[in-house]
């Protein structure tokens, strides 16, 4: 099966090879068809921390490296979309 890979902006860097990113989707409402925006947080593993507040980027799904972490930081997609 192949892992997901999602596009998203960094929210915080408070922890330690850790950053939150903040990834939103968009959907048209299956009743109203009004295009309607979701977002979502997911932690991901940043090794060398060098991601900003900011930067958007693609995560990929990893193997889980703590509670929370299922996701790891693939690279700066800043010249993407």
């Amino acid at each position: 099966m192949p892992k997901r890979i999602l596009q998203g902006t960094v929210t915080s860097t408070a922890n330690a090879q850790t950053v939150t990113v903040s990834v939103v989707r968009r959907f048209k409402h299956p009743v109203l068809q009004k295009t309607i925006k979701k977002s979502k947080k997911y932690r991901a593993h940043d090794e060398a921390g060098k991601f900003a507040v900011g930067d958007f980027v693609r995560i990929i799904e990893c193997a889980p490296k703590s509670k929370t972490k299922r996701w790891e930081v693939v690279t700066d997609s800043s010249g993407w979309e």
